[in-house]
């Protein structure tokens, strides 16, 4: 009897975690950065998932078969938008033929919706370089956008969820007010920047740089997404020369070797900065993102 008891326990308990499971909203991000967003709005109410490594270039992710199963029993795919996922995420979908998050279904959100981009070119070509005609895709790089996407988050799951939207609220403005505090501080420590001159190699910082007024002064690409000639890099050296630039802001997947000999030749510092949640060891949640931001910009 006293068997049969711990039995019944065990199978009841067991189906109240399965039903607890199931309840849970299936939400998939394309990036880390937008998962962490996502989670600390939603709390234990979701289930979430990034399909990215937050170290790689994110215009070029590799399709996995574990994407379109992730994509196939997922209630809402949330996508940083601006054609940064053009080149890996329409095939997944398509194969994923899950209708629920398609782009304009209830389940399906881009965040560059929700700002204001930079460099818009609607007229740009393929002789540009990999240029992306919405604006630049790279939004999460201002520390003042984070919230707006994770406003937008937090109304999407209301749609989806209206019997838990109060708890949606209650975490979405914590988490601003949190974020405020940090920007703060943020502020204070990149205000030294203003007016610095840098080098990119790629541009991934710009939505950094404009609202830190850091002025670019060239970029190792000469071309989104062209390597650099010898001829380029010849007139990168002369102008940091010229206008004495001091950093060469490197991003963590592309090889840093031509940044480390523009530096030998001219003396500007290379600064590698994350961009992604996971892109460097130090980097493990949104926060930490600016933080390794800040602390790697100003050396402190």
């Amino acid at each position: 009897m006293k068997f049969r008891n711990i039995l019944l326990f065990i199978t009841i308990l067991l189906v109240g975690i399965n039903q607890w499971g199931a309840d849970k909203i299936n939400v998939v991000t394309t990036y880390r950065y937008i998962a962490d967003i996502t989670q600390r709005i939603g709390g234990d109410r979701l289930s979430v998932t990034s399909l990215a490594p937050g170290n790689l270039d994110p215009h070029f992710i590799t399709p996995k078969p574990s994407f379109i199963a992730r994509l196939r029993k997922a209630d809402l795919l949330i996508i940083n938008g601006g054609q940064l996922e053009i080149g890996w995420i329409p095939p997944v979908l398509q194969q994923a033929n899950n209708p629920g998050i398609m782009p304009g279904s209830k389940g399906f959100l881009s965040l560059m919706e929700f700002i204001e981009p930079l460099d818009v070119n609607l007229n740009a070509s393929r002789a540009q370089g990999d240029v992306h005609p919405e604006g630049n895709p790279h939004i999460q790089m201002d520390p003042y956008n984070i919230p707006l996407f994770a406003a937008a988050i937090k109304d999407e799951l209301c749609r989806l969820d209206e019997d838990h939207c109060t708890d949606y609220q209650k975490n979405c403005d914590s988490f601003i007010r949190q974020w405020a505090e940090k920007t703060a501080e943020w502020d204070s420590s990149l205000a030294r920047l203003n007016g610095v001159k840098v080098v990119e190699y790629h541009k991934l910082y710009e939505y950094l740089v404009h609202r830190y007024h850091i002025e670019v002064i060239n970029t190792i690409e000469p071309l989104p997404g062209i390597p650099p000639s010898s001829r380029h890099i010849a007139e990168i050296i002369e102008s940091i020369e010229k206008q004495n630039a001091r950093l060469i802001l490197q991003d963590v997947y592309h090889g840093s070797q031509v940044a480390k000999y523009i530096s030998g030749k001219t003396g500007a510092k290379v600064v590698i900065i994350p961009h992604d949640v996971g892109a460097v060891k130090e980097v493990t949640d949104i926060f930490s993102l600016f933080d390794e931001i800040t602390r790697r910009l100003t050396g402190s």
